[in-house]
């Protein structure tokens, strides 16, 4: 989850906030790959699935924050 002092930030400066969707795109990037070719037990692998998905979700927030409407 996005802490609040960085969701304000977002919020005023454009470039931060493109610069937070680059850096979280990457890291779901990363972390899909790392499950794709992962050995790691059951419950580890859903912990970074759920991870995964919490991202996904600031990503969407940071998402609408750039839709014009």
């Amino acid at each position: 989850m996005i802490d609040a002092y960085t969701l304000e930030q977002c919020k005023k400066d454009k470039r931060i906030r493109n610069l937070k969707i680059k850096n979280l795109e990457h890291a779901i990037e990363q972390s899909e790959a790392i499950i794709t070719e992962s050995k790691m037990d059951g419950d580890s692998l859903n912990f970074l699935r759920r991870k995964v998905a919490d991202t996904r979700q600031d990503l969407e927030v940071l998402y609408l924050m750039n839709d014009p409407e």
